[in-house]
C-alpha cells in the first residue's frame, strides 16, 4: 500500500478561542467531510488550555479543500478563524519535535559560524587558501609592477 500524502488533507485552524475544544471543531468541520484527527496543540507555558490554533485532518482533500473554502474568515465563539491547508513539518528524523526544528544549536555548525560569526576576513582567508595565494604579514604580490 502507498503512503498518503496527509499535507493536502489536513488544514490548520487558527485564531481559537479558549473555550473551543477538539469536540467543537469535529462539531464545526463534520458537515464536510469524514474526520480522521483533530490536534489542538496544548500550551506549557501558560494557564490557557491551548496555543490557539490546532489541525483537522480529513479522508480525502476534496473534503479539506470544501472545509477550508467555506470556513475561512468565518467565526467560531465569537472570533474570526482562519483555515488554511497544514504546511509540512520541519525537519524530518533530526526534528527537536514539535515542530520546533533540529536538536543540534546552529552555532555548531561550522559553516554558520564562518558566515555569521569569524565574518568576511575569514571568509576571504578561506577564498584565499583555496586560491593557493600567500598571505604573508600581510603583504599580497603584486602584478604588472
Amino acid at each position: 500500500m502507498a503512503a498518503r500524502d496527509n499535507t493536502k488533507s489536513t488544514l490548520y485552524v487558527g485564531g481559537l478561542d479558549e473555550q473551543v475544544t477538539t469536540q467543537v471543531l469535529h462539531a464545526a468541520f463534520i458537515p464536510f467531510g469524514e474526520i480522521t484527527q483533530i490536534e489542538i496543540p496544548p500550551d506549557p507555558t501558560s494557564t490557557a488550555p491551548h496555543r490557539g490554533f490546532g489541525f483537522i485532518e480529513f479522508d480525502l482533500p476534496a473534503d479539506a479543500q470544501a472545509a477550508q473554502d467555506n470556513m475561512h474568515l468565518s467565526e467560531l465563539f465569537g472570533r474570526t478563524i482562519k483555515v488554511n491547508l497544514a504546511k509540512p513539518s520541519k525537519g524530518g528524523s533530526g526534528s527537536g519535535g514539535l515542530g520546533r526544528g533540529p536538536e543540534k544549536a546552529i552555532w555548531a555548525d561550522e559553516d554558520w559560524l564562518k558566515k555569521n560569526v569569524l565574518g568576511d576576513e575569514h571568509n576571504a582567508q578561506d577564498q584565499q587558501e583555496s586560491e593557493g595565494v600567500a598571505d604573508v604579514a600581510g603583504l599580497r604580490p603584486t602584478v604588472g609592477v
